[in-house]
């Protein structure tokens, strides 16, 4: 996906959180805003800070040990300030910060003074990201006082965090014996400075020993994330798009960087100019909303703020940096939803000005490793696709578990976790990394303890593929005669080799969306037919259920006008789009009968909540046969036609759907969802509730028993179908057939032909009956004897 549509999808966003606010007053507000949080700059030439700065640069320039160089760097800025004392500490730890040097307190305390996040003034500072500066400090709320340090004789403190664009590296501490507050210039003064000690800290400047003084981006590093594709994978970093480095934080000529910055603003503000000119593809809304982020990269309180750092010292890029970390902290703590909703516009201008200044472009040359994982902010399914079956694994700092990115994960059967915070500041190409997708967990940079674990877990899974593979040409058949069939869900060409592979029966849902989402228009009637027409021939003879186009809710075309919804997943999506846009899916399933050529053909309708629905998505069906007849096209020698049940809603449809549809495809991800109210994107409540409850099943039984009195056949599609024990245990209540991503076939088989359903269906009924909130502990109890 380009920066310009990227733009376009923010702009989009921008749009519905202020559809009925005229845009040059939301421009007005943000940039009043964005003024207010910044502050007012203190105006003066010949600054105590551009003096100061150029003592840091002589001080960065000698050829000192790390060490040395910070405990210069606090003499230097005590007596620059007028205070008895300067203090930097540093996180030797996420939670743990230390003093690393001192000029005023007892030399004794470096590297023996430590603090919790939080705790005391400094902690606060950190906590917090926000200066603190009273005349009175013992008498501060939450003040701390560390007797090693011999600080009891200074009543002022000024502490300000050393921060790098949104993270935060430690705290900047002046202290003096007078009872006084540091002045705004002073304070001006010192965030300069930190600026500057957080590019050098970034930069490796102050390496020493101890853990508060080790290298940057050396450390191992677990984060936590989010499970969105399981699987485990070793390899090599691959940043989709690499941080750019400021190497010159300070300035030797302040005239030449103002002039650099005016060229490189003059530059951003033509390319925003272009967005606009260029593509005339735009909305009305999305033109307005475009408008309204030329506006913000013409902010003259953004430049002026920046120029005020260039003529006090900095040079451009640190210019940029510092403001840009400043203004992302106060927006962080703001308020107003709609000012941290900006956060993404502050990054991408900021980011890209200074790819303007560094010629740091998105792509650095930096070569692809034989093993890459690609970790990224956030990535669209064009970007990702252009990556190909190469990648081993995905790190994203945000996503969502229903993201075109998960669809493709699993579609190539990688590893994917999302939700993995500050990532993409910590990886730096090339770093080893571990994707544990099954416990939603990275390793960055392991120990060998760690890395020797990992590969015996990708061992002991290469030995359980083996085993499958021994089977995969068997039938799913279960110890008690009970035989089911097992598909594949697929979305791309690409999926279908899986099918011989994996030992799949046929694809149970062919996700027709990916074809739509990764294009900048509408695709063709004709260029729909050729695909649809090589999926059956790859296919080769086996069933392949297409699902017609489901957008809407995590899922949107950049292409179609973007709608102001509150809840998307309830909103206007899939059949309903279809429904009322009966253009799109009528040359949809065009293509797809021209693409049978006279052959079978399996189509099914995605989210259809009501009979009245599925009949109107039926007659677009008899509407498009009757046209393909009368144009002399071939028509399919058997149809399909079928729903998928996402809501309870459909269950509880009169006999004559049942008794109309040709399958009943349960969609058990949102199913889920929907059935326990529990939003599948919320971690706090998705966990929460599980399949295996007695509620959920008590529903699927009436759902199986309504189909066999009418004769319907009914598959369960989803992750959930993937896993084993859920596997096993909707086959006991009766469902017969199941569709899964490629790599799940394998191990669900291998469980199924272990089995006797009849003793897995009385375990349940006796879990049930004696209160169990899940049956997935009874059986898994009774598996660990029987398997």
């Amino acid at each position: 996906m380009s920066g310009n549509l990227i733009i376009l999808q923010e702009a989009a966003r921008l749009a519905r959180l202020h559809r009925n606010v005229p845009i040059s007053s939301q421009a007005e507000c943000t940039y009043s805003g964005m003024e207010h949080l910044g502050g007012q700059m203190p105006e003066r030439f010949e600054t105590e800070s551009r003096k100061l700065l150029g003592k840091l640069r002589e001080a960065m320039a000698e050829d000192s040990a790390g060490q040395a160089r910070l405990d210069r760097i606090v003499t230097l800025i005590a007596g620059s300030m007028k205070a008895e004392v300067c203090s930097i500490y540093l996180f030797r730890d996420a939670e743990t910060l230390e003093l690393c040097a001192t000029e005023g307190l007892d030399q004794a305390a470096v590297h023996q003074t430590r603090m919790r996040l939080g705790e005391g003034l400094v902690g606060r500072v950190a906590r917090t990201r926000k200066v603190v500066n009273s005349a009175d400090a013992p008498s501060e709320q939450g003040f701390r006082y560390m007797p090693e340090t011999r600080e009891e004789r200074y009543s002022s403190f000024c502490g300000v965090p050393i921060q790098r664009i949104g993270d935060t590296l430690g705290v900047l501490v002046v202290q003096s014996r007078d009872a006084r507050q540091f002045t705004a210039d002073e304070v001006y003064a010192l965030e300069v400075v930190a600026m500057v000690l957080a590019e050098m800290t970034e930069l490796g400047a102050f390496v020493g020993e101890g853990a508060a003084l080790a290298a940057p981006h050396q450390r191992s590093a677990m984060i936590r994330g989010t499970i969105a594709q399981e699987g485990a994978a070793e390899g090599k970093v691959f940043l989709h798009e690499p941080r750019v480095l400021v190497t010159n934080p300070i300035s030797d000529d302040p005239d030449k960087e103002l002039t650099r910055l005016q060229e490189a603003i003059d530059t951003l503000r033509s390319s925003v100019d272009d967005m606009l000119s260029g593509n005339k593809a735009l909305s009305g809304e999305q033109k307005q909303v475009l408008e309204a982020y030329r506006m913000f990269a013409n902010s003259r309180s953004w430049k002026r703020r920046m120029e005020e750092d260039v003529k006090n010292g900095l040079s451009a890029e640190a210019a940029v940096e510092k403001e840009q970390s400043l203004a992302r902290s106060r927006l962080t703590r703001s308020g107003d939803a709609y000012m941290r909703e900006r956060l993404s516009d502050l990054d991408d201008l900021s980011n890209r000005l200074l790819r303007i200044l560094t010629g740091q472009g998105k792509d650095t040359g930096a070569e692809m490793p034989d093993n890459p994982i690609l970790v990224a902010k956030n990535i669209g399914p064009g970007e990702l696709l252009d990556y190909g079956k190469k990648l081993r694994g995905i790190v994203l700092e945000e996503g969502s578990v229903g993201s075109h990115a998960t669809i493709v994960a699993r579609a190539w059967a990688i590893p994917l976790v999302i939700s993995v915070k500050g990532v993409t500041s910590d990886a730096l190409n090339g770093d080893t990394i571990l994707v544990d997708g099954d416990q939603g967990l990275i390793h960055l940079r392991p120990d060998e303890t760690v890395k020797s674990a990992f590969r015996e877990k990708i061992a002991m899974q290469a030995r359980a593929q083996e085993r499958y593979a021994s089977i995969r040409d068997l039938p799913a058949t279960t110890k008690c005669g009970t035989t089911l069939r097992l598909e594949m869900n697929a979305g791309l060409i690409a999926d279908l080799p899986s099918l011989v592979g994996s030992g799949a029966e046929g694809v149970g849902l062919f996700r027709t969306e990916l074809q739509f989402l990764v294009r900048n228009q509408m695709p063709k009637r004709s260029e729909l037919s050729a695909l649809y027409s090589r999926v059956l021939k790859a296919a080769a003879g086996k069933r392949v259920a297409f699902r017609t186009l489901d957008i809407g809710s995590d899922k949107v075309l950049t292409y179609m006008k973007p709608n102001d919804e509150p809840n998307p997943a309830m909103g206007w999506r899939a059949i309903r789009v279809g429904l009322d846009k009966p253009g799109v899916l009528r040359m949809q399933l065009q293509a797809l009968i021209r693409a049978a050529n006279g052959g079978p053909l399996t189509v099914m309708f995605p989210f259809i909540t009501l009979y009245e629905e599925f009949k109107q998505a039926k007659a677009e069906m008899d509407k498009a046969l009757a046209r393909e007849q009368r144009l002399g096209n071939p028509l399919p020698s058997s149809l399909e036609v079928g729903a998928m049940m996402e809501t309870p809603s459909l269950a509880f449809a009169p006999d004559a759907f049942f008794e109309e549809v040709d399958f009943i495809s349960i969609g058990g991800n949102d199913l889920k969802q929907f059935f326990f109210a529990a939003d599948r994107e919320n971690e706090r409540v998705r966990k929460r509730y599980d399949t295996l409850s007695p509620p959920f099943l008590h529903f699927l039984q009436g759902v199986i028993a309504r189909c066999e009195r009418a004769g319907t056949k009914l598959s369960f599609c989803g992750e959930d179908a993937g896993r084993p024990v859920e596997a096993l245990c909707f086959a006991a209540l009766g469902i017969r057939s199941l569709s899964m991503r490629p790599a799940s076939v394998g191990p669900v088989k291998h469980l199924l032909r272990r089995v006797d359903l009849t003793e897995v269906e009385a375990i349940i009924k006796d879990a049930i009956g004696n209160g169990a909130s899940s049956v997935r502990r009874p059986v898994a109890d009774w598996l660990a004897y029987q398997v």
